[in-house]
Protein backbone atom coordinates (compact mmCIF):
# COMPACT_ATOMS: atom_id res chain seq x y z
CA UNK A 1 0.00 0.00 0.00
CA UNK A 2 1.73 3.50 -1.20
CA UNK A 3 1.06 6.55 1.07
CA UNK A 4 0.74 8.81 -1.73
CA UNK A 5 1.73 9.02 -5.45
CA UNK A 6 4.92 10.54 -5.37
CA UNK A 7 5.33 10.98 -8.74
CA UNK A 8 2.14 12.87 -9.48
CA UNK A 9 3.21 15.36 -6.14
CA UNK A 10 6.48 15.91 -7.66
CA UNK A 11 4.71 17.27 -11.08
CA UNK A 12 2.06 19.13 -9.17
CA UNK A 13 5.12 20.83 -6.95
CA UNK A 14 7.25 21.72 -10.23
CA UNK A 15 3.99 22.58 -12.40
CA UNK A 16 3.00 25.20 -8.94
CA UNK A 17 6.25 26.43 -8.55
CA UNK A 18 5.83 29.21 -10.39
CA UNK A 19 2.57 30.38 -9.44
CA UNK A 20 4.21 32.05 -5.83
CA UNK A 21 6.88 33.40 -7.95
CA UNK A 22 3.99 35.70 -10.03
CA UNK A 23 2.88 37.16 -6.78
CA UNK A 24 6.75 37.19 -5.15
CA UNK A 25 9.20 37.40 -7.62
CA UNK A 26 12.13 38.38 -5.72
CA UNK A 27 11.90 35.42 -2.85
CA UNK A 28 11.49 33.14 -5.79
CA UNK A 29 14.70 34.43 -7.30
CA UNK A 30 16.16 34.15 -3.82
CA UNK A 31 15.20 30.41 -3.80
CA UNK A 32 16.33 29.07 -6.77
CA UNK A 33 19.97 30.98 -5.96
CA UNK A 34 19.99 29.35 -2.46
CA UNK A 35 19.39 26.22 -4.85
CA UNK A 36 21.81 26.94 -6.96
CA UNK A 37 24.35 27.65 -4.50
CA UNK A 38 24.09 24.13 -2.63
CA UNK A 39 27.55 21.97 -3.25
CA UNK A 40 29.45 25.17 -4.52
CA UNK A 41 31.94 24.34 -2.73
CA UNK A 42 32.37 20.72 -4.15
CA UNK A 43 32.84 18.73 -0.53
CA UNK A 44 30.18 16.69 -0.98
CA UNK A 45 28.98 14.84 -4.06
CA UNK A 46 25.29 15.15 -5.06
CA UNK A 47 24.29 11.95 -4.20
CA UNK A 48 25.54 12.58 -0.42
CA UNK A 49 23.65 15.92 -0.49
CA UNK A 50 20.42 14.32 -1.64
CA UNK A 51 20.71 11.39 1.11
CA UNK A 52 21.20 14.40 3.77
CA UNK A 53 18.04 16.59 2.32
CA UNK A 54 15.97 13.05 2.40
CA UNK A 55 17.04 12.99 6.15
CA UNK A 56 16.83 16.63 6.71
CA UNK A 57 13.38 16.00 5.00
CA UNK A 58 11.79 13.27 6.74
CA UNK A 59 12.76 15.10 10.36
CA UNK A 60 10.99 18.13 8.54
CA UNK A 61 8.08 15.78 7.81
CA UNK A 62 7.96 17.58 4.20
CA UNK A 63 6.14 15.51 1.54
CA UNK A 64 6.72 18.01 -0.98
CA UNK A 65 10.80 17.59 0.00
CA UNK A 66 10.92 14.07 0.02
CA UNK A 67 9.32 13.70 -3.40
CA UNK A 68 11.74 16.27 -5.25
CA UNK A 69 14.73 14.91 -3.32
CA UNK A 70 13.79 11.51 -4.04
CA UNK A 71 14.04 12.21 -7.76
CA UNK A 72 17.17 14.11 -6.97
CA UNK A 73 19.17 10.87 -5.07
CA UNK A 74 17.53 8.26 -7.84
CA UNK A 75 19.54 10.98 -10.57
CA UNK A 76 22.49 10.94 -8.81
CA UNK A 77 22.46 7.41 -8.40
CA UNK A 78 21.58 7.00 -4.52
CA UNK A 79 20.95 2.76 -3.99
CA UNK A 80 17.93 1.50 -1.90
CA UNK A 81 20.74 0.59 0.82
CA UNK A 82 22.21 3.98 0.98
CA UNK A 83 18.78 5.44 1.42
CA UNK A 84 17.91 2.99 3.86
CA UNK A 85 20.70 3.81 6.26
CA UNK A 86 20.45 7.78 5.50
CA UNK A 87 16.92 7.58 6.42
CA UNK A 88 18.16 5.39 9.73
CA UNK A 89 20.21 8.64 10.76
CA UNK A 90 17.01 10.38 10.46
CA UNK A 91 14.97 7.98 12.88
CA UNK A 92 17.75 7.95 15.24
CA UNK A 93 17.77 11.73 15.53
CA UNK A 94 14.04 12.54 15.93
CA UNK A 95 13.98 9.61 18.64
CA UNK A 96 17.07 11.33 20.22
CA UNK A 97 15.54 14.70 19.86
CA UNK A 98 12.22 13.75 21.13
CA UNK A 99 14.24 12.19 24.41
CA UNK A 100 16.58 15.88 24.54
CA UNK A 101 12.91 17.93 24.27
CA UNK A 102 10.98 15.68 26.72
CA UNK A 103 13.94 16.52 28.85
CA UNK A 104 13.57 19.95 28.04
CA UNK A 105 9.50 20.00 28.67
CA UNK A 106 10.37 17.83 32.02
CA UNK A 107 12.42 20.61 33.41
CA UNK A 108 10.21 23.16 32.11
CA UNK A 109 7.10 21.78 33.66
CA UNK A 110 9.33 20.88 37.08
CA UNK A 111 9.92 24.67 37.06
CA UNK A 112 6.72 25.91 36.54
CA UNK A 113 4.83 23.79 38.93
CA UNK A 114 7.37 25.09 41.58
CA UNK A 115 6.71 28.54 40.93
CA UNK A 116 2.74 27.98 40.99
Amino acid sequence: MAFMNWTDLLGTLMRSYARIGGTNSKMLEAYRDLVAAQGSNGALDAKTRELIAMAVAVTTRCDGCISSHAAAAVKAGATEAEMSDALGVAIALNAGAAYVYSLRAMEAFGELQTAA
